[in-house]
């Protein structure tokens, strides 16, 4: 019986409580054995944007999950020099775990853009994807765009149920940024780095 491993992928800019809370739902959801917390190098698509080091934000990771026994920080990404695409992370841990069967979770506005993404019948063709019902996407529109995936790249995703996650973390670094509590977004060890390292002012 192969090992289900969840791959829960962000830029954790900062990591918050629902990166944990959709982890969580996967877990249990799908009987998952494991999550990877895996923060991206460097991501293409955000490069406009003001992005901490990858040191930075795998620290902050590896705070966030450290009493969270089956989720584990996975550095391969930050590792790896230049651009880093979803498609060779998985097709590298596929070669590195070839009994491993890799659950990819994301959200309901990703679930949209991935066809856009680096490659993504190489994507589908090696993992299975949870999406999460959230944001301004009703189920309906979800399963739509699930069929349309399903018939162009053979996809197979699944719907992850979950209650509404107002958060996000753009606008934790605002908050930060505006000197207001970020208590109740991040846990108390990522929000005390946050604060000795003076991040998001």
């Amino acid at each position: 019986m192969k090992k289900r491993t969840g791959i829960m992928g962000g830029t954790f800019n900062p990591i918050h409580n629902g990166h944990l809370t959709l982890a969580r739902k996967a877990r249990e959801q799908f009987a998952l054995d494991e999550v990877l917390f895996m923060p991206c190098g460097e991501p293409y698509m955000k490069a406009s944007q003001k992005i901490e080091s990858g040191e930075i934000r795998a620290a902050m990771t590896a705070l966030a999950i450290q009493n969270e026994p089956c989720f584990i920080l996975s550095t391969v990404e930050i590792e790896h020099h230049g651009n880093t695409y979803t498609y060779e992370t998985l097709e590298h841990l596929r070669r590195e775990n070839p009994d491993t069967e890799y659950y990819f979770i994301i959200g309901a506005d990703n679930l949209f853009q991935i066809s856009h993404w680096a490659m993504p019948e190489r994507i589908f063709a090696n993992c299975r994807i949870l999406a999460a019902v959230r944001d301004d996407k009703t189920v309906a529109d979800m399963e739509r765009q699930i069929r349309l995936l399903h018939q162009k790249y053979h996809a197979a995703i699944h719907l992850l149920q979950i209650g509404c996650i107002d958060i996000s973390s753009s606008d934790i670094r605002q908050k930060i940024a505006k000197g207001e509590s970020i208590d109740e977004y991040v846990p108390a060890s990522v929000r005390s780095y946050i604060v000795e390292k003076g991040l998001y002012l």
